[in-house]
């Protein structure tokens, strides 16, 4: 009978070995039954009977969680797209510390004999104690409420985009808001600026860009302009399954962000590339409807965006996605029809106004925010009503228009609200 120390609580000492080591028995990590003596061993064993332990690297990434109960590393710069480097997890180590997809670890990776080379050691999760981690509730059992504090757009004078945002469809933490947009009405443009003024006026919200079955140009375009967040990608020329996989990895990180107490912002280009791209990776059930869509693809784009909320407890998770309309594609009208409305927030984007080169080509009248009175102050609420009321009429060109001429009079919204609350 040979004598063994007991492993501290941050080695894993599961027999599972990594999917591709099925000859594995033990982890790479130093294995206490390798270096301790038999009972009947002599006093002086031989060191040439004796294995050296492998060197332990630090390693990091953020966890996904397969069906079978081990995980990866994926790397977030890759966008959590498969690689040979990605560190396996076992089950027995997620199942010890309650992993959940979507953290970030920090620990310790031993190489492997064959295979990935495996986590045999955690130092952090989410850059704090594994202990923490542990007792934080899930995103789902969170109490969730009205969003009720405001991101403010305006940046610079002459960027109406924001500015005309914040006035007719004010964004707050935890919105769930959708930019219904036709081809060529300035949608990428929008979402440049949009996440380029949560990144200026709020340092502190961690900001994630996630492009689904995107042209591999505007992904260049978004990582070089977004300076301070997150850019999650996949383009148009990778698979269905990394399609998914990005989105699925970049919204439960955005999940674990907020159980741990932090205010994250999507922006999501767009919702109706990923449900076709869920569309194609379920196949098909037998139930598609008009379109070609399957009646059970929109299950998950649905959880996705319905994960945005204001926490009670923790942090929110505020989802801004864009919807694709006059396509010409049956299939894009209907995943419209079925997002349409479940959001608390929507600014629509009008091919008319983009034709008479008037940016943001925002239709106001069809734009708003559920409960824009917790977003706003009540001299505020009442100057934009007084101004919606005075643009109810126009038509949508001559609207916005008026609106953009208004806006260019004065430098901050601030100033042309007040100038609107006294009847200028």
């Amino acid at each position: 009978m040979s004598s063994t120390d007991p492993t501290t609580t941050t080695t894993d000492t599961s027999a599972a070995g990594s999917p591709t080591e099925p000859n594995a028995t033990t982890t790479p990590s130093v294995s206490v039954s390798e270096s301790a003596p038999a009972a009947t061993a002599p006093a002086s064993p031989s060191p040439t009977h004796q294995q050296p332990p492998r060197p332990l690297t630090p390693c990091r990434g953020v966890l996904e969680v397969g069906e079978k109960g081990f995980g990866f590393l994926r790397n977030p710069a890759r966008s959590y797209q498969v690689s040979p480097n990605d560190i396996y997890v076992s089950p027995d180590l997620i199942r010890r510390y309650r992993l959940r997809p979507g953290i970030e670890i920090e620990g310790k990776s031993a190489p492997p004999k064959k295979g990935s080379p495996q986590l045999v050691e955690i130092a952090t999760i989410n850059g704090e104690a594994p202990e923490k981690f542990m007792n934080l509730k899930k995103c789902d059992d969170l109490t969730v409420i009205q969003p009720n504090e405001r991101f403010v757009m305006e940046t610079v004078p002459d960027r109406y985009t924001t500015r005309v945002l914040d006035v007719v469809a004010p964004i707050g933490k935890g919105t769930r808001g959708l930019i219904v947009a036709a081809p060529r009405t300035g949608k990428t443009t929008l979402l440049h600026h949009i996440a380029d003024a949560v990144i200026t006026n709020h340092p502190d919200v961690h900001t994630i860009v996630l492009l689904v079955d995107e042209r591999p140009e505007e992904t260049t375009d978004f990582r070089r302009s977004i300076k301070g967040g997150e850019v999650i990608a996949s383009t148009n020329d990778q698979t269905i399954e990394d399609h998914v996989r990005t989105a699925k990895m970049a919204i439960e990180r955005a999940k674990r962000l907020v159980e741990a107490g932090k205010d994250v912002f999507v922006v999501l280009d767009s919702i109706t590339r990923l449900a076709r791209a869920f569309n194609n990776y379920i196949g098909s059930t037998g139930r598609t409807m008009t379109g070609g869509l399957d009646a059970r693809a929109m299950e998950q784009p649905r959880r996705i965006f319905a994960s945005a909320r204001n926490t009670e407890e923790a942090g929110s998770l505020t989802i801004i996605a864009t919807a694709l309309i006059e396509t010409g594609s049956r299939m894009d009208e209907l995943i419209f029809q079925e997002f349409k409305g479940t959001g608390n927030m929507e600014l629509v984007l009008d091919r008319k106004i983009a034709e008479q080169r008037y940016w943001p080509a925002v239709d106001i009248n069809m734009s708003g925010t559920r409960r824009e009175e917790l977003l706003l102050t009540p001299a505020e609420l009442e100057a934009v009503a007084r101004m919606r009321r005075a643009l109810a009429g126009a038509p949508p060109v001559e609207a916005i228009q008026k609106l953009l001429n208004g806006l260019s009079k004065l430098k901050t919204n601030k100033e042309f609200l007040i100038a609107v609350g006294k009847g200028g």
